[in-house]
């Protein structure tokens, strides 16, 4: 695909609810924009709240923290995060985030092999 063409211009699919509990908007997947082999997607998660616990069997994932702050579970981690940070989940690792009281927290997320619902495991 040209990277110049209207073609890989991908308008936002409607937010839905994922099987972790947040919203999610998909900015680009493969099923519904055409070529590649990752999905990239806008997650929000309410202030206050947090997603389930979660994994993925197959798929690696990247958080990109655009707005707000909070709590990632890593596996056996804990650590804060916030707007500019960028998270490495392997493939198969437990993971979810808290969103602080203050804001909702907006999580940019990149998934190879792209998001499948029947890759999550809820635990």
């Amino acid at each position: 695909m040209d990277p110049s063409s209207r073609d890989s211009i991908a308008v936002p699919l409607e937010a839905y609810r994922t099987k972790d509990g947040s919203e999610i908007r998909e900015l680009w997947h493969p099923d519904h924009h055409g070529a590649g082999a990752m999905s990239l997607a806008q997650a929000t998660v309410p202030a206050g709240t947090a997603t389930r616990l979660h994994r993925h069997i197959r798929a690696e994932e990247i958080y990109h923290v655009v707005n707000g702050a909070g709590t990632m579970e890593r596996g056996a981690e804990r650590f804060g995060i916030q707007a500019g940070d960028t998270v490495y989940i392997p493939p198969g690792v437990a993971h979810r985030v808290h969103a602080s009281a203050q804001a909702p927290l907006v999580i940019l997320c990149c998934c190879t092999p792209p998001y499948r619902h029947d890759d999550t495991q809820v635990l």
